[in-house]
């Protein structure tokens, strides 16, 4: 079947491009990369980097798809490379400015993008070119037209009427505000944001926004249209503009263009704070990147409604919409203030972060702030630890208020509770480009163990892990590296006790066990 043709071996033998010898064309790329400088000229052949070993062709197409057709692919997955050739070099340079502040994320790897030197990909003399051709075909059979919805793509790439990549908003029953940075957060979850204007006219407060791809609109029209953003308010109301395209000549909170950040601010407002200028600045931030249009329709995963309710604030509300874009400070809430102490959410968030400082509430010791490093950094942890059971409640994580945790005043009462981790030893992220930023993975059962000495057997582990409670289900060493291992234990919970317990527990001779979740199983 068609799967099987996407995940067979692909051939790591020489492949022609029209301007060079494969040698130097594989080359001049890589001598680009390493300086970290794109090269400059614009071309539709695009080279990406660091691609995960396991990704299938389908899921390297899905990052060109929303920003036009993908004419070609070439995978080079001995070196974790591909080249992606797009229809035309506007899609492209489209592409490229848009993954430029937002890195993309397959299989949770960040993956590079730039110009290729290529003007375009020749690979129909190729061996096994037949699975990257069969994506592209398949990808491309959906685009224009075999699901009714995208026929809009008509194989020309021509629109119906009233398909437009942009869409016009209207907010009605406005009793919160709903900023530019709201609009983005929720509609990014269907493709990329190009583009958003805001403004009041009727008394009602409205926006265009521009996607990348008319599918994106028509998807996020048909999620979200009669949504309310918050419970019992805010509600959205959505209609294709008229529009093809929008002008943006001013970056501030009443408009943006994503993909050019150099615009000014214009006269008469406000700029952007520089919080929110960092975090569209340095995107994956605040808002999750976008995941790719691999199996199309990638939002349609919403709860009924685009929203989930949060019974502590009452209302409804998109996942950390609430809070300020561009801030590393957590609010983690429904805590078992029985068992959590500082330190156990310094080691549990320092997982997907640096934590610099904790504060467990005084007065309401089921609340704790905490604050990251960056915005980035927070944005990571509340995906993967927001409804994560720890110490046998749901821990809920947001972006909090505070921009900072104040530390508390001299000879203030404070039972220990606010802590100061700014320059603890063990942040695993200190080092720009260290493996780690490559294993950061959610919960699990399994836990990757590193720095063990070689006095310690596999009974000495088990025992250690059985003694926090665990029941060890599995365990075994690296084959080529006895320093480390993989233990599975009964469950997530449980996994999350150990690794706040164990982390940088003392195994002897030096050597301070490390422990981090796992993607494998045993």
């Amino acid at each position: 079947g068609p799967d099987k043709l996407l995940s067979s071996g692909v051939s790591r033998r020489p492949f022609t491009m029209n301007n060079s010898t494969p040698a130097t064309a594989n080359g001049n790329d890589n001598k680009k990369f390493k300086g970290g400088r794109s090269p400059c000229s614009p071309s539709r052949v695009l080279h990406l980097r660091q691609i995960p070993s396991d990704v299938t062709e389908a899921e390297v197409i899905s990052l060109g798809l929303p920003f036009g057709k993908v004419t070609n692919l070439l995978m080079l997955k001995g070196k974790s490379q591909a080249f992606l050739e797009m229809a035309s070099e506007e899609a492209a340079v489209t592409m490229v400015n848009y993954y430029t502040p937002v890195t993309p994320h397959l299989r949770s790897q960040p993956v590079y993008i730039q110009y290729s030197n290529h003007r375009e990909l020749k690979t129909d003399n190729l061996p096994n070119q037949a699975r990257a051709q069969a994506a592209l075909q398949a990808v491309n059979a959906v685009q224009s037209g075999s699901l009714a919805i995208t026929s809009a793509l008509a194989a020309e790439g021509g629109l119906l009427p009233g398909q437009s990549s942009v869409l016009r908003i209207i907010v009605e029953n406005l009793f919160y505000p709903v900023t530019l940075e709201v609009l983005y957060q929720i509609f990014s979850k269907f493709g990329p944001v190009l583009k958003i204007i805001t403004f009041t006219k009727n008394n009602q407060f409205q926006a265009l926004l521009q996607y990348a791809d008319p599918m994106n609109a028509y998807y996020a029209k048909m999620a979200l249209d009669g949504q309310n953003i918050y419970s019992g308010c805010c509600t959205l109301r959505i209609d294709f503009s008229k529009l093809t395209s929008l002008k943006v000549k001013y970056n501030n909170d009443k408009s943006r263009d994503f993909t050019r950040l150099d615009l000014p601010s214009g006269d008469g407002h406000p700029s952007m704070d520089p919080t929110i200028a960092a975090a569209f600045g340095t995107q994956g931030i605040i808002f999750p990147p976008y995941a790719g249009a691999a199996g199309f329709a990638p939002a349609m995963g919403f709860p009924q409604g685009a929203v989930t309710t949060s019974a502590a604030s009452g209302r409804m509300t998109i996942p950390s919409v609430t809070g300020v874009p561009g801030n590393s400070v957590l609010l983690v809430s429904n805590l078992n203030p029985e068992a959590i102490t500082p330190h156990g959410l310094f080691i549990l968030f320092g997982v997907y972060g640096d934590v610099h400082r904790v504060k467990i509430m005084f007065k309401k010791k089921e609340n704790a702030l905490v604050q990251m490093a960056d915005a980035n950094q927070a944005q990571l942890a509340i995906s993967n630890l927001n409804g994560q059971r720890l110490y046998g409640k749901v821990l809920r994580a947001t972006l909090s208020k505070h921009q900072t945790v104040q530390l508390p005043r001299e000879g203030q009462e404070d039972q220990g509770l606010t802590k100061d981790y700014s320059n603890s030893p063990l942040h695993r992220f200190k080092k720009p480009g260290s493996k780690n930023f490559h294993n950061i993975f959610p919960p699990s059962a399994t836990l990757h163990l590193s720095n063990i000495p070689s006095s310690v057997s596999v009974d000495d582990l088990k025992n250690l892990f059985a003694g926090t409670g665990s029941t060890v289900k599995a365990f075994r060493f690296f084959q080529k590296d006895c320093k480390m291992a993989l233990i599975q234990l009964g469950s997530v919970e449980e996994a999350v006790h150990a690794l706040i317990e164990l982390h940088n527990h003392d195994l002897g001779e030096n050597h301070h066990l490390r422990i981090s979740f796992s993607k494998s199983t045993i």
